[in-house]
């Protein structure tokens, strides 16, 4: 009988093992297995991520991703980013001073999805609370419910200590409804003739420097992923501007304003809520991740099924192409980002921060020209 060495032993075993281990083949290849490559933690928002620091030092995404890099719960970093925004009375698209609705009451939605654990949150129309992000994030983790809204949202940020005010109009917040209800109508029930004017007098605010495009839409999203690949998103708003009382848009509703899997990707967005809501277009940006599109192609594909969805003549321009402006912010599992919108000339920008610091860069847009040409 031949004497075998201990090398020869080691690697024959090795050999045998390794074909143990192997599946079996009775149905053809064996299954792909997805590993995760090296990752780069990043944060992404929207533009006013990174414009406003409601008088400390940070922005929104600088706080985010340094508590991120230093090893704090990503949603927790996310949120804590979006209170700066939220908090600070100059931006009106957010949060205390925000846009206030047909009635000059300044109701507010959030969502926030946690990708390790697979939680989330909601709330929307809710009054009185200048961080709805934070009581979402009390939705995802004291109860077992993902969305709740209007009085009863109220109600609930009460039990869980939260401060509620009276009105979180700022004098100047204040001063804009004045304006607007000085110039149309506010019963804002659609009507061709009132939508023309409505459109009208929004352009006449924008002409005049009273009204940003940003402001008019309102919102930040921000999504971020951790160097060991946790990813989790945060959306909050105003919603639009002067909007019906109770109207509530795509922010709280997962899949629209927001939608990730830890596993794939995070997808937020800013922009008309009701075409992302009659898409989906979050969730369907995240499927299009799944199947090994890359941030920018898988966000440009989103935007596409917007605008074929885009069939009424009030919503079309001269060009038949849709007259309002959506963005979206895509982040993957290995921390590539891309920031998409509809036209180039509608928040032209995003938020990005990584460890080269926090910057503002352009958005890809998927159709040339203006929404109003």
């Amino acid at each position: 009988m031949a004497r075998i060495t201990r090398r020869e032993f080691v690697v024959t075993g090795t050999a045998a093992g390794l074909a143990a281990a192997a599946p079996r083949a009775a149905f053809g290849r064996a299954p792909a297995v997805r590993t995760r490559q090296s990752v780069r933690p990043v944060v992404i928002s929207s533009a006013n991520g990174n414009r406003f620091r409601n008088g400390g030092s940070e922005t929104c995404v600088e706080l985010a991703f340094r508590r991120i890099t230093a090893g704090d719960d990503v949603l927790n970093s996310l949120v804590a980013g979006v209170n700066i925004v939220e908090l600070d009375p100059e931006d009106a698209s957010v949060g205390y001073g925000g846009r206030p609705n047909a009635d000059g009451v300044v109701q507010l939605d959030a969502c926030c999805m946690h990708g390790p654990t697979r939680r989330a949150g909601g709330v929307a129309a809710l009054e009185g609370v200048r961080t709805p992000s934070n009581v979402a994030q009390a939705v995802m983790d004291q109860t077992d419910h993902h969305l709740l809204v209007g009085p009863g949202a109220q109600i609930f940020a009460r039990n869980m200590g939260f401060e509620i005010e009276d009105d979180l109009n700022t004098d100047r917040s204040r001063r804009m409804w004045l304006e607007w209800k000085r110039r149309i109508d506010p019963s804002h029930y659609l009507h061709p003739d009132r939508e023309h004017a409505r459109r009208d007098v929004d352009a006449e605010l924008l002409a005049a420097g009273l009204l940003t495009e940003d402001e008019r839409y309102g919102t930040i999203n921000c999504d971020g992923i951790s160097p060991d690949g946790q990813i989790c998103g945060v959306t909050t708003t105003s919603g639009l501007a002067w909007k019906i009382p109770g109207r509530v848009g795509d922010s709280p509703i997962l899949g629209a304003g927001l939608y990730l899997d830890n596993e794939v990707g995070a997808v937020g967005s800013t922009g008309r809520g009701e075409a992302n809501l009659y898409n989906l277009t979050s969730f369907l940006i995240t499927e299009f991740l799944r199947q090994g599109m890359t941030p920018k192609d898988a966000g440009l594909a989103g935007l596409r099924r917007i605008q074929e969805n885009t069939v009424e003549r009030r919503l079309l321009n001269r060009r038949g192409l849709p007259n309002f402006g959506v963005t979206f912010y895509v982040l993957n599992t290995t921390g590539d980002y891309a920031g998409v919108s509809m036209y180039v000339g509608q928040n032209s920008r995003y938020a990005v921060c990584t460890e080269n610091g926090a910057e503002l860069v352009p958005l890809e847009p998927l159709l040339d020209g203006a929404a109003s040409d």
